[in-house]
Parts: C-alpha cells; sequence; structure tokens
C-alpha cells in the first residue's frame, strides 16, 4: 500500500523538461534519464560565465543523535519556503549511498513533505554515478596488480601499496582482505572502503572541469617505489581509462522537490570519513542558475561545515552568505543526558545542559565569520517553556532561533526560515576567513582543528601517522588542507562522548595523502573507511510489493 508521501508524489511530479525550462534550461542543454531525472550539460557554464553568482546559504548541524535533526530536510524545506515568498532558487545535495541505504539510514532524500524526488531512484541506483566512481576506482586498483603480475616495470613495492578496493555497501568483512592468491597475482594484504570514502569520489566533488579531472586522476598516489618514489595513476597509464569512465558522471544530475522547486544531486562523499560536500559543479551551476542556492554539508559543523569552508570554499573560491544551523529540542535534550524514552517530557535542565553542543557549533561557524541562524525542527512535544529557553540562550550566543515545521507543512512551514535567511543575506555581509593557511605545517593544520573546532586539549600521533606526516612532508605535499576523519557522534574523537566533552586530546591513528583531491586524511581514533551494518539492517525490511519499493524510508 502506497503512503501519503508516495501518492503526493506521484500527483506533483513535473517532467524534468519544464523543472529545467523552470530553471532557464533549454532541452538540448539537458540529458534525460527517463521522465523525471536529467543530466546537465557542462556547457551551460559558458553560457552563464557573465551572469552573477546569486546567494550561497550552507546548511549544517549540531552533533548527530537518535533523536534526529533533520539537516537534508531543513535544506529542501527551505529551499521550497524561499519559493513560496517569491524567490529563485535551488537546492544542491549529495547523492545517497546505498551503503546507509541498505544499513542503518534507509535512505537519505529528505522527509515528510520536504523531500526531492523520485525518492526511489535518488536512493537505489539513480543515474549511476556511484557505479561509475566505483567501476573506476576498481579499474584502477585492476590495472595496478595486472602491473605487479607481469613483471613490476616500476619496482613497486608491494608491502607500500595504498591504493584500496571499493564497494558501495556497508561491509565490515571486507575491511582487510588478501588479494592475489594461489597464484593468481602478486599475494599481498588490501582492503575495501565504501565507495564514498574513495578518492575518485572526492576528485569528482572537487573537479572545475574535464581537464581538472583528469589532471587528478593523474595525480593519484597508489603506492611507492622500492625507493621511496611516489607510483601514481598516471604512471601505470589507466588515469584516461578512469576519465572515460566517469565522463557522464561529471555532469551533475537535476530533479526536484515535492512542490517541483529545482534540486540539483551530484556526488555523495561522507563527511566522517571524507569531505562531505557536494560537487564543485553542482553548486557553482547552482548559484549561476538562480539567485538563492541552498546547499549542504555532511553530518555536523564540526566535520561537513569544517571541510566545505577548508576545503571546498578554498578549492572553489566559493564564499556563504548564510549558515543554517539545523537541531532539535529532542537531540538537544539527548546531548543533555535524556535516554530516548524520556525525550517527550519537559527537561529544561537537560534542555540547557545539552545547549553546550549547540553554542559549540554555533562558535566554531562565527569563527569563519558567517551570519549564522538556528534552525529548529519542531516536534508536538516540545514545549512552550523549552522554545522560550532556547530562544534566550541562542540569543545570547548571537544567533535567532526560527521555528521550522518543514517535515509536515513542506514549503509553507519554511516561510520565516526562508525570510530570515533573506533578512540575514540583504543585510549582513560576511567576512568570510578559513581556519588556517596553506603555508602552515600538516600537525599545525590538523592542531587547529582539532583545538579550535573539537575542543581538544592537544593532539597524539600514533608512530605510523609521524611516519606518514614526515613522509609527505618531504615529498612536497605539506602545503595541502586537511580532511579529518573523525567519529560524527561526537566532537571528540570518542563517540560516547555526548555534548560538549572537554579535558581530552584527539588521537590520530594513521594518514593518508589523497594527493588527486588535493588534501590530506588524518584518521582518528576508531574511525573506519568501510563501515558495518548493524544488527537489524534496514536491507530487512525493504521490499517489493506489487511493483512498488517499499520499506526504503
Amino acid at each position: 500500500m502506497k503512503s501519503d508521501i508516495q501518492i503526493a508524489q506521484e500527483a506533483t511530479l513535473k517532467p524534468i523538461v519544464d523543472v529545467a525550462k523552470d530553471l532557464g534550461l533549454g532541452e538540448d542543454e539537458i540529458d534525460l534519464y527517463g521522465k523525471y531525472k536529467a543530466k546537465i550539460h557542462l556547457d551551460v557554464f559558458d553560457r552563464l560565465a557573465d551572469k552573477p553568482d546569486g546567494k550561497l546559504i550552507l546548511c549544517t548541524a549540531i552533533t548527530p543523535t537518535p533523536a534526529g535533526e533533520g539537516k537534508t530536510t531543513t535544506n529542501v524545506g527551505l529551499s521550497m519556503g524561499l519559493a513560496k515568498i517569491g524567490k529563485n532558487v535551488v537546492t544542491t545535495l549529495r547523492e545517497p549511498s546505498l551503503g546507509p541505504s541498505f544499513g542503518i539510514k534507509g535512505g537519505a532524500a529528505g522527509g515528510g513533505y520536504a523531500q526531492v524526488v523520485p525518492m526511489e531512484d535518488i536512493n537505489l541506483h539513480f543515474t549511476g554515478d556511484l557505479h561509475a566512481i566505483t567501476t573506476a576506482h576498481n579499474l584502477c586498483a585492476a590495472v595496478l596488480d595486472n602491473h605487479l603480475f607481469h613483471g613490476n616495470e616500476l619496482d613497486i613495492d608491494t608491502e607500500n601499496i595504498v591504493w584500496p578496493r571499493v564497494v558501495d555497501l556497508n561491509d565490515r568483512a571486507l575491511r582487510s582482505v588478501t588479494v592475489g592468491q594461489e597464484g593468481e597475482g602478486v599475494e599481498r594484504k588490501s582492503r575495501f572502503d565504501i565507495t564514498v570514502a574513495s578518492e575518485v569520489m572526492a576528485i569528482l566533488c572537487l573537479a572545475t572541469d574535464l581537464e581538472d579531472l583528469k589532471a587528478r586522476l593523474d595525480r593519484i598516489i597508489l603506492g611507492y617505489s622500492k625507493s621511496g618514489t611516489p607510483v601514481t595513476a598516471k604512471d601505470i597509464k589507466v588515469s584516461g581509462s578512469m576519465a572515460v569512465l566517469l565522463k557522464d558522471a561529471l555532469m551533475p544530475n537535476l530533479v526536484q522537490t515535492l512542490e517541483n522547486t529545482p534540486a540539483i544531486l551530484h556526488g555523495g562523499p561522507f563527511a566522517n570519513i571524507a569531505h562531505g560536500c557536494n560537487s564543485v559543479q553542482a553548486t557553482k551551476l547552482g548559484l549561476k542558475l538562480a539567485d538563492y542556492c541552498v546547499t549542504e554539508a555532511g553530518f555536523a559543523a564540526d566535520l561537513g561545515a569544517e571541510k566545505f569552508f577548508d576545503i571546498k570554499c578554498r578549492y572553489a573560491e566559493l564564499t556563504p552568505d548564510c549558515v543554517v544551523l539545523v537541531a532539535t529540542i529532542r537531540a538537544l535534550k539527548t546531548h543533555g543526558g535524556v535516554a530516548f524514552a524520556d525525550l517527550k517530557a519537559e527537561d529544561l535542565g537537560a534542555l540547557e545542559k545539552g545547549l553546550d553542543n549547540l553554542q559549540k557549533h554555533v562558535e566554531n561557524m562565527q569563527l569563519y565569520g558567517v551570519p549564522v541562524v538556528v534552525a529548529i525542527n519542531r516536534f508536538p512535544d516540545d514545549t512552550d517553556s523549552e522554545v522560550a529557553l532556547l530562544d534566550e540562550k541562542v540569543k545570547a550566543m548571537g544567533s535567532k532561533v526560527v521555528l521550522s515545521d518543514v517535515w509536515a507543512k513542506g514549503g509553507d512551514g519554511g516561510v520565516e526560515l526562508a525570510k530570515e535567511v533573506v533578512r540575514i543575506c540583504d543585510e549582513e555581509t560576511p567576512d568570510f576567513k578559513f581556519l588556517y593557511g596553506l603555508d602552515e605545517s600538516i600537525q599545525e593544520k590538523i592542531e587547529a582543528i582539532a583545538t579550535k573546532i573539537y575542543g581538544a586539549d592537544g593532539v597524539d600521533y600514533t608512530p605510523e601517522a609521524e611516519e606518514a606526516i614526515a613522509r609527505f612532508t618531504k615529498n612536497g605535499y605539506s602545503g595541502l588542507p586537511i580532511c579529518m576523519a573523525k567519529t560524527q557522534s561526537s566532537l571528540s574523537d570518542d563517540k560516547t562522548k555526548i555534548g560538549r566533552p572537554t579535558g581530552w586530546r584527539l588521537t590520530v591513528r594513521e594518514v593518508r595523502l589523497s594527493a588527486g583531491a588535493g588534501f590530506i586524511v588524518p584518521v582518528c581514533g576508531k574511525m573506519m573507511t568501510m563501515p558495518g551494518l548493524p544488527k537489524k539492517p534496514a536491507a530487512e525490511a525493504i521490499d517489493l510489493v506489487d511493483g512498488t519499493i517499499v520499506g526504503l524510508f
């Protein structure tokens, strides 16, 4: 049986050619993927080169909890709210990964009446971008092992190969594997990462055009020779084939919200193990096509927003105009120590304690010089006293609370938030600045993030991490930005530490280099780049009933 939202989706969907037309795109500027999906040609940038950019709004959130925050839902609802008040707007989001869809989340296209659609297509195979990234990555791995099998002309040290394989699923059994067994190649230890952690994903999302994509693929470091020289994808002559596989994937995808607001979905890196932002192509296209571009950075502001500012904005030369920081009173009470079963009861003490987490994220955004508005997804059990306390405390932080009801009301529930965002964009000028300079050492940049954003007292490095930093510095890579791999469940590197942890030090377990993407990845605490499935994965509830997908969201 179809849900009310599925029925609403089918009733309101417009042909994507009409959505494109509303956005100023001609039929010859898109490639159709069925009736409701399309890819946008990159030569649209040439036509719009002289058009001024619109306003850039970033949606981020407090540290996630089981109570939920609704960042993507708010992003979609805000875009629909802006459309309701007559603004020309587009939302730009990431593409969901199959890993979470069949793991814990069970879908990632917004929620309630603030969704991007067609939801099932978006959450499953969509236009094939993640498959293309997976294939390009694994082609490189296959050619590398083939090179070893046929004599190893480059004298690659098989104990110092850093290029894994990837798959777009959560599969902890693949975290450590042995390849080339029983004479089928050179036997060696390796691993699988999830596709969204692939450097190819990051490259696709940061590439400015096809030539930049190819140049970044050339620079991928696969391992090192026995003399210590980096071996690249260009060295084994595979980057051209990888580019061929990614040619269509480089074009952003056009869909729509439940209220037909244009939505550009492109790229899907997680923010806990990658840089967590949709593609540069999508955001820059949104800024050219609309007066307001609402974008998103994954997980909480300490991860997605920090990487959005220090990596994406730096490479793409973007200046955000406003930050929307999403929270719920339920989540704040969770940070204050309330058990999930007790969240419906009023608890001003727990709310005030949990506000420490919100305050730290507000402070972090203010470090970048960008105006912040706090968007609260209101639940029916939230009391007026809790809302009043929240309003008072957030004003003291130098921000403002706006209640949002987009899950239940769609764009109508986002009108007040939209009005505040427009006010900020009209009346406040951002004084945007980066957290650190690229001329600082790798350790200095890591420590700036750890102490200023996470609130750590300092950083401890394993011997393996120190050795990697020394090697990267010697090889000339110290000038790259940092992409931290850290748990999303805490400001710290320990997922059990909720609220605003103090008196702790960040542990960097290993440090990886993504030379093609252009950043260094410190892996912190127990963070894994291949997630596992929960005891009861979402896959158990997903089914096909009379031709209708059920249980996906």
